[in-house]
């Protein structure tokens, strides 16, 4: 017997090839009345970043669609797809986004672009993890330093990532120095910034914000030549309509076939703050990459 996510997942990939087929014969800005809002799921990165702002006006001038954004962490933009209440997420947590697909929420996942976290803290940096190429090491070194750490607490794609180093660094974050706010990468920064915390940020949020405060950049991740483990991927998902037959599947795929197009892809890769370029874009590969549409385990 097939299981659950093999039915669903089928099931949503022919619908995935039916509307696209559809959207190929259909000229733009033709859908129709009830498909007039598109309602996307998304992080605080790419909406606190200004991204959005710069591709989303796009899609709405050509399909005459509004575009409803719900920008939370990731784990709650998950939690509102899986509720009927989005048609498309846009997130960044791999493990996260294959579980969404695996129970049958999700389908047509397609990588989009990536930038990575970095480790933000006052200028005179008191744990003195400045320059540190390993962020469990960078992490261990603030643990044991008695200087307060800001965590998002919120269950975001940032959230887990924090979590996740600090598993990796076999530290318990707890005690009077590590506060858990519950809110979002822009709320994270302004209160590590009046407390002369810590914390981690993506890098774009982060420099959209950088006039604004005086916390540094102390240890870099890949896109600067540091730690690989803070890379920070994004992914495009749409909500899979045998599970919701009221979703606005057609205008998500229209959606997503925008963001992953050469032309939005170039938006993302022209993007900057300050001259310097905030996402970086991966949905057009010389090779085919199959196994970003469905979970990374999935031949297990």
């Amino acid at each position: 017997m097939r299981s659950n996510f093999d039915s669903n997942y089928l099931f949503g990939l022919f619908l995935t090839f039916f509307f696209v087929g559809l959207l190929v014969i259909t000229p733009a800005g033709e859908l129709n009345a009830a498909e007039a809002e598109l309602v996307l799921a998304t992080t605080t990165s790419t909406y606190d970043s200004g991204l959005l702002g710069k591709l989303n006006p796009v899609f709405e001038d050509r399909f005459d669609v509004k575009i409803k954004t719900i920008a939370v962490g990731t784990g709650a933009a998950i939690r509102h797809a899986e509720n009927g209440d989005a048609d498309v997420i846009m997130v960044h947590a791999r493990a996260a986004e294959d579980e969404f697909m695996r129970e049958g929420w999700g389908v047509n996942r397609r990588d989009l672009m990536y930038n990575d976290f970095v480790i933000i803290g006052p200028p005179g940096d008191p744990a003195g993890i400045k320059g540190m190429d390993k962020a469990t090491e960078a992490f261990n070194k603030l643990s044991g330093s008695g200087s307060k750490f800001i965590s998002r607490g919120d269950d975001s794609g940032t959230n887990k990532k924090e979590l996740s180093i600090w598993e990796a660094a076999g530290v318990d974050p707890a005690g009077k120095w590590y506060l858990a706010i519950g809110k979002g990468m822009g709320d994270a920064i302004v209160q590590a910034d009046r407390m002369g915390a810590y914390t981690l940020s993506d890098r774009g949020t982060y420099l959209s914000m950088e006039d604004e405060i005086d916390l540094e950049i102390l240890v870099q991740g890949p896109v600067k030549g540091g730690d690989p483990v803070l890379m920070n991927p994004y992914g495009v998902i749409a909500v899979n309509p045998a599970k919701y037959p009221s979703v606005n599947y057609s205008t998500a795929m229209a959606y997503i076939g925008f963001v992953t197009s050469p032309e939005a892809q170039e938006i993302i890769g022209n993007y900057t703050v300050k001259g310097e370029q905030l996402f970086f874009p991966s949905a057009l590969s010389e090779e085919p990459n199959f196994a970003q549409y469905v979970p990374m385990d999935y031949r297990k």
